[in-house]
């Protein structure tokens, strides 16, 4: 690659991270982003199942503990099991694990609704394995499916805090 060529592609980049913070673009985790905003200002819901506190444990490593809470987060997880794959034997050797989490944030103190939503994924295991194994697995799977929901959930929540 020539020199004129990469300087003008370094030029473009340039401008194009320009143009971004021009429109108010602000990185998440950036100081004053979203990410700092919402840190520790959000209680969820007190969970009642192991989902549930998986899902909470996720959303709580992302935006902090709830120390001086704004806001309060309601969910409600659903989760379903799916045979996969079957032998000629009926033997089920795969699950899927289908989930959804429908979530509403309030200001704690008016309780009025910032936002509400759904957002849904999938995981599955193996049962192929010794009975301590498929237990494992399931378990995983079901920490695996509630961290990504709460993932997205927590994504949701700063798109709308950086608005």
């Amino acid at each position: 690659m020539s020199w004129s060529r990469r300087t003008f592609l370094r030029a473009g980049l340039l401008a194009g991270v320009s143009g971004l913070a021009a429109c108010g673009f602000t990185p998440v985790y950036a100081p004053g982003g979203a990410g700092t905003k919402m840190f520790g200002k959000v209680r969820s819901a007190d969970p009642k199942t192991m989902d549930d506190f998986a899902f909470v444990r996720r959303v709580t490593e992302r935006l902090g503990p709830a120390q001086d809470a704004t806001y309060d987060l309601d969910y409600k997880l659903l989760i379903a099991v799916v045979p996969q794959a079957i032998t000629p034997n009926e033997i089920t050797t795969r699950y899927a694990l289908n989930g959804s989490a429908e979530f509403t944030l309030r200001d704690s103190a008016t309780g009025k609704i910032v936002t509400r939503g759904q957002v849904n994924n999938f995981t599955s295991y193996s049962t192929t394995g010794t009975t301590i194994a498929t237990m494992a697995a399931e378990q995983d799977a079901h920490d695996r499916l509630a961290f990504m929901l709460a993932d997205q959930v927590v994504t949701r929540i700063y798109g709308v805090a950086s608005l």
